[in-house]
């Protein structure tokens, strides 16, 4: 059911069709966008040289890049948010559009230029090199993404690369920005955004106080291997932003996430009684899956199935704002999946 890669962004199925062929947001691109006529916001002063630390090094930017190339889950939706028009971005294979996009992204990349021809690269077998090198960058932002040191160097072969800052697909939405912000050399901008998105997050939090200090546990289960419940560590985007909406890890999530750096851990669904949380979210590709849940001998067992405090997600598209946060997702996460989530609190299960 589920792929090491979707799983990281997404949890999801097996069915990740593979598209090795590059695809753009817009019409048929090859490095055909003019980033230089679609930046909205300028450089801060003195922006340039500048040096970011990352996972595997520090990599030097000496002037305004022109061509930037993401090859992160969500990097794409922070460049744009910044102002800047990409010139390819990883295709969305799970909770996109029929464009290989996300309706946020197309529709923040509309605001700079309706015109706009961003090429979408599928990373399902691995970072494309060839179609990155394609689009003809002067830098590649792999903020938050799960590219390796042997990635890494190739990609810098091609244009100089900034990785994660921490742990491989660990990147919060706030550093990403950070991170990016500073590429870019618009710092300044950042922290705009940030403290605009942050206040977002508070108004709408604030709708719904009875999931402030609740526990969740983010799951998913492989229909072929009931035999474990595979939940999100405290590293991966999901508890961090559930964390920010006001929650805090279920117990076992913390216990799991101790000295582990991994994104996922598995709990013996002999122990499913002991995955105590007030609100407990997973995937379904049906929800009769549901059912087939609540009745296994083990997962059953599972308070908050038991008790009906869960959301069982079908609505790819609206988790994938909860998988891969960014400014330009966060107000379709607060909109559509927050409510969720209290409704899951208040002991009625939400899909």
């Amino acid at each position: 059911m589920f792929t090491r890669r979707s799983l990281v962004v997404v949890a999801t199925t097996g069915a990740v069709a593979l598209a090795l062929t590059a695809c753009s947001t817009g019409p048929t691109s090859q490095a055909s966008a003019d980033p230089a006529t679609a930046t909205a916001v300028a450089v801060d002063k003195d922006a340039f040289p500048t040096t970011i630390k990352h996972a595997f090094g520090e990599t030097t930017i000496t002037s305004e890049p022109k061509r930037v190339a993401t090859v992160g889950w969500n990097d794409q939706d922070i460049v744009v948010s910044l102002g800047v028009l990409p010139v390819g971005a990883t295709k969305i294979t799970w909770g996109g559009n029929a464009k290989g996009s996300t309706d946020w992204f197309d529709a923040g990349v509309a605001k700079l230029d309706p015109k706009a021809e961003i090429t979408r690269y599928d990373d399902t077998a691995g970072v494309p090199l060839d179609q990155v090198a394609a689009t003809k960058p002067d830098l590649i932002l792999g903020a938050n993404s799960g590219i390796t040191k042997e990635d890494y160097d190739k990609l810098s072969k091609i244009a100089p690369t900034v990785a994660y800052p921490g742990e491989a697909w660990g990147t919060s939405w706030e550093d990403s920005l950070k991170v990016v912000g500073q590429a870019l050399g618009r710092s300044t901008q950042a922290t705009k955004i940030a403290a605009e998105t942050n206040k977002q997050i508070d108004d709408a939090v604030a709708k719904y106080p009875q999931i402030k200090g609740k526990s969740a546990a983010w799951a998913w289960f492989t229909p072929t291997d009931l035999s474990v419940v595979s939940l999100y560590t405290s590293h991966d985007l999901r508890p961090q932003i559930l964390r920010r909406f006001g929650m805090v890890d279920a117990p076992t999530v913390t216990t799991l996430s101790k000295g582990n750096k991994q994104f996922s851990a598995n709990l013996s669904a002999e122990k499913s009684s002991t995955l105590a949380a007030d609100a407990l979210i997973f995937y379904v590709e049906d929800p009769k899956q549901v059912d087939q849940l609540k009745t296994h001998p083990l997962l059953g067992q599972i308070p908050a199935l038991k008790t009906n405090h869960y959301v069982a997600s079908a609505d790819n598209a609206t988790a994938l704002t909860m998988s891969s946060p960014s400014p330009l997702s966060m107000p379709v996460a607060l909109a559509k999946f927050l409510p969720k989530i209290a409704s899951a609190v208040d002991g009625t299960p939400a899909q």
